[in-house]
């Protein structure tokens, strides 16, 4: 596959227009001669944004127009990276794109005879438990709560991906569950978390991040194409940050409240109309699922560049410089 004359392979990513899509675009087509980048997104982009040898559709993966786009364009690999992030405003509209969706892109690829299937999953497929196990590793049993719609879908998708990896053993499966994606670029509802004026935490709870750096996982993708690689793997850094040490890397104070608490402010935010989240919601803070990495390392052959701890001094430097962490 890497140099030695071998023939051209063709890469299809949907959510291409994302932000790890144009990251991982922009590195194959900078890095890795022999493969042909085809890029898919409900989004068109700008004529100045296009980079050249990059084939660009524009499709919603839920519709049979992207079907017809793999098949005429047979890719080799699929990376499927399109996906709603965090607690969306609809939780109907997130499972048809999450659940649905990525039904429509795994009939796809078995329709046009893809060899290999790449999904960026979550650790939130785990779940937000209070018996979770301190660090939990890929043999640990998937339960995405039923009232969490992201960490649901996640669960629900990867069920689908393991029966499909039973049913059609031919399509070569590579799944990775992220932590927390930090890079110089993000900017999410976690992210935000940590601009503001203090860290909130949970009386009695570490609740402990675990963060990956985006420059890792596009290499473990590059890194899963290019070997044409199949497995299931936890994506995150050495190690994890308790709340308390996050606010003392920004220089905030940690302000720990009781659950009961932080669930009658939910409350009270959502019906007035300022949040999404209620009571029930206290355990997602309260009880992050901490992903063991080494299956990683041993199995993959990959051992992220920086630990949890230096992904987020790397995203929190130039922020802090921009004076948008300030206290």
């Amino acid at each position: 596959m890497d140099g030695g004359g071998a023939a051209e392979r063709t890469v299809l990513v949907t959510g291409a227009g994302g932000y790890i899509g144009r990251e991982l675009i922009e590195a194959i087509t900078r890095d890795e001669a022999g493969l042909r980048i085809v890029a898919v997104d409900v989004r068109d982009w700008p004529a100045t944004e296009r980079l050249l040898g990059v084939t660009y559709h524009v499709a919603d993966i839920r519709d049979s127009a992207f079907g017809r786009i793999v098949a005429r364009e047979r890719p080799d690999a699929v990376v499927h990276l399109a996906s709603v992030v965090g607690a969306g405003g609809d939780p109907d509209f997130d499972y048809s794109i999450d659940v649905l969706g990525t039904r429509n892109v795994l009939d796809a690829c078995l329709a046009a005879g893809v060899e290999q299937l790449i999904v960026t999953s979550s650790g939130a497929a785990y779940g937000y438990h209070a018996d979770n196990p301190a660090w939990l590793n890929e043999s640990h049993p998937l339960r995405g709560n039923e009232d969490f719609p992201y960490s649901r879908n996640k669960r629900l998708v990867e069920e689908m991906l393991a029966e499909a990896r039973e049913r059609h053993p031919r399509l070569r499966q590579l799944v990775f569950r992220p932590g927390t994606v930090l890079g110089r670029r993000v900017a999410n509802q976690i992210t935000a978390l940590f601009e503001k004026s203090f860290v909130l935490g949970v009386a009695g709870s570490a609740s402990p991040f675990v963060f990956i750096w985006d420059a890792d996982v596009i290499n473990c993708i590059v890194k899963g194409v290019r070997e044409c690689a199949a497995g299931v793997y936890n994506l995150a850094g050495d190690g994890a940050l308790p709340m308390r040490e996050i606010a003392a890397l920004l220089g905030k104070p940690y302000v720990p409240l009781p659950a009961g608490l932080i669930g009658a402010a939910l409350g009270t935010a959502r019906l007035l109309g300022r949040g999404r989240l209620g009571p029930e919601h206290v355990k997602f803070l309260r009880y992050r699922p901490v992903l063991d990495n080494a299956r990683l390392k041993a199995e993959f052959g990959y051992t992220p560049a920086l630990t949890s701890r230096q992904a987020f001094e790397r995203f929190v430097v130039p922020r802090a410089a921009a004076g948008r962490m300030a206290a």
